[in-house]
């Protein structure tokens, strides 16, 4: 009555054994450690960069625990975060800015255990120590910023096509196109349709002008926001890259929010100065024809921006070429005068428009200005001397070593498509994460003690068994969790102390069935067999009511809601499998086998 086959057992015994294999690299914990990935494509990972990064490490007598080389990268692991800092700085120092140097963690286990894929756990920001930013997208300035550009381009258009017009200004919300006769309206309204399908147009005629008045159409805002979303992502991905961060955060939360979560960074004023900045070039021709006057209004078609003396130039609205056409951007030096620079490389689009440029405005001068958080400031403008092709352009101008090494780094992360704010900064130390880590296992194992204590007090032999299957259901979430290499979080430690709560409810159920059913004056073997059948089926209602709710977590939340749900879910599946198969089994092997049963110990 209460023997399983031997099939069962096994399969009990199997998936036990699994987990214990799955859910031990998590007691050798990790390792500090650097990794070293190529950015460039003709750069390889490979043997001659492992014995460069243990030549470099030898010298400076660091020595790590253990080299690895994998596809993408060389990873040197350390006995504690002191020398890996180090031998970040030093290896930084020595590869340059061909290499991406990385402060990584490393898993301790044994070389079997990795043979098996059998990797501990991720740790959350809150358990590592980091910095967690949320950021706030200004949609109104992506709009204004493509409005910007469709005034542009409804000149060029209407220039290239020899319509006449008297001119094309630009409000918060629409373009407005000015003609002197309807006809030329007309004409200029029909080419315009053809060249700007996300504007719808309409006309009036205001003081004797024939004005043609362009929006933008609802879907081409929507289409702007989440293009100028899904940029700013890749961006930011960009610049934490150029940071050196491994294993970062980054995604959308809402329609106009980034969470940006950097696990284990120190420097957070160099993260959050570097994050926040918005930096891109706009090239544009000065104008010379006219002066500027302090006061004064600056004169039609034309800017003001200073230079970095604090002198006013005026340039041309029109834009020659922006940052987007940057493919590569490093610091350097100016090779005539030896002064720090930025040498830009053009993609094949911005190298042709650049030359072009330079061919028509030979004698005349070109404003290099550097944007950033929404001023401009004018870098150099030198007069253009001949025409310049290849797409290599160079940007130097009183500017520091440091200042050239910044500037490079954000023109070559790219530029954000609509500038953004910090809204939220959280820092946790490394410490704080340490003491959240030991907080929480000592909460759990707390939690587990008591009710193992009261379980055995309470149930006595049966309680034995409860606990015994409390401990293999602890195994099996583990082990789930390091298996899928999921994250865990504080919330995540939450999930799993209630897991254990919720999952000893269903034994608590099982032994008062088997208790009333003794109280009945029935056999202990018919009791055994009637508690464990009769319960089941109230715990699998409890359980899948709470599965339910699990799932919905997981589907309407986000971050660390779903890092619950995640364990919330997994914790209810093993509960249910070592609640009822476990410890079953269990009883089965101490009671199953005696013939004559007169009496349990079930308190």
């Amino acid at each position: 009555m209460n023997r399983y086959p031997l099939w069962k057992n096994l399969l009990v015994l199997a998936v036990l054994l699994l987990g214990l294999v799955y859910a031990l690299p998590n007691l050798y914990g990790e390792a500090p450690a650097v990794q070293v990935l190529p950015l460039r494509s003709n750069l390889k990972a490979d043997t001659a960069l492992m014995a460069r990064v243990e030549e470099a490490l030898k010298a400076a007598q660091l020595n790590p625990q253990a080299m690895s080389l994998d596809a993408t990268s060389v990873k040197a692991r350390f006995n504690d975060t002191d020398t890996q800092i180090k031998a970040k700085d030093l290896l930084h120092a020595q590869l340059g800015d061909d290499y991406m140097v990385a402060l990584n963690l490393l898993a301790r286990s044994p070389q079997w255990l990795a043979d098996l894929n059998a990797l501990p756990m991720y740790l959350g920001l809150d358990l590592r120590g980091g910095v967690h930013f949320l950021l706030q997208i200004d949609m109104r300035a992506a709009l204004d910023k493509a409005l910007e550009s469709a005034s542009s381009d409804i000149r060029s258009t209407l220039r290239e096509a020899n319509i006449p017009y008297s001119g094309v200004t630009r409000d918060a919300s629409s373009i407005t196109t000015r003609f002197r006769d309807a006809n030329a309206r007309g004409k200029g309204e029909e080419e315009l349709k053809q060249h700007f399908g996300g504007l719808e147009f309409g006309t009036r005629e205001e003081g004797g002008e024939f004005l043609l008045l362009a929006h933008l159409k609802q879907q081409e805002q929507i289409r702007i926001q989440e293009s100028a979303v899904q940029q700013n992502l890749v961006t930011l991905r960009n610049r934490v890259n150029e940071l050196g961060v491994a294993e970062p955060v980054i995604q959308q939360q809402g329609a106009d929010r980034i969470v940006v979560q950097l696990p284990g960074v120190q420097d957070t004023a160099r993260a959050k100065d570097i994050l926040g900045r918005t930096a891109t070039l706009e090239v544009r021709l000065v104008d010379d024809e006219h002066h500027y006057v302090d006061g004064a209004a600056v004169p039609f078609g034309t800017d003001m921006f200073k230079d970095r003396d604090g002198t006013p130039l005026l340039v041309k609205k029109t834009v020659i070429l922006t940052g987007e056409r940057i493919n590569d951007a490093q610091p350097g030096f100016d090779s005539r005068s030896n002064e720090p620079a930025v040498h830009i490389n053009l993609d094949a689009v911005g190298a042709r428009k650049f030359k072009e440029a330079t061919r028509e405005n030979v004698g005349k001068r070109m404003a290099i200005i550097l944007f950033e958080k929404g001023k401009g400031e004018v870098v150099t403008a030198p007069v253009i001397r001949e025409e310049i092709g290849g797409g290599r352009v160079q940007i130097s101008g009183k500017m520091n070593t440091e200042e050239a090494k910044d500037t490079s780094l954000l023109l070559r992360a790219g530029a954000l498509a609509a500038p953004m704010e910090i809204v939220e900064e959280r820092t946790v130390g490394p410490s704080l994460g340490a003491d959240n880590i030991k907080r929480g296992f000592d909460s759990t194992k707390i939690g587990f003690i008591a009710i193992a204590v009261f379980m055995v007090v309470y149930y006595l032999m049966f309680g034995t068994v409860s606990v015994l299957a409390l401990g293999a259901n602890l195994l099996l979430l583990v082990a789930l969790l390091s298996m899928l290499q999921a994250t865990l979080t504080l919330p995540g430690m939450a999930g799993i102390a209630l897991t254990l709560g919720m999952a000893i409810d269903a034994n608590v159920l099982i032994n008062e069935r088997i208790r009333e059913e003794l109280r009945n004056g029935v056999p202990p073997q018919t009791a055994i067999h009637a508690g464990y059948e009769n319960a089941f089926a109230t715990i699998l209602d409890s359980n899948i009511t709470t599965l339910i709710a699990g799932v919905a977590l997981f589907m309407f939340g986000s971050g660390p809601i779903k890092g619950f749900a995640v364990v919330l879910c997994l914790g209810i599946l093993t509960s249910m499998f070592s609640a009822v198969l476990v410890s079953r089994a269990l009883v089965n092997l101490i009671y199953g086998s005696k013939v004559r049963l007169n009496k349990v110990a079930i308190g």
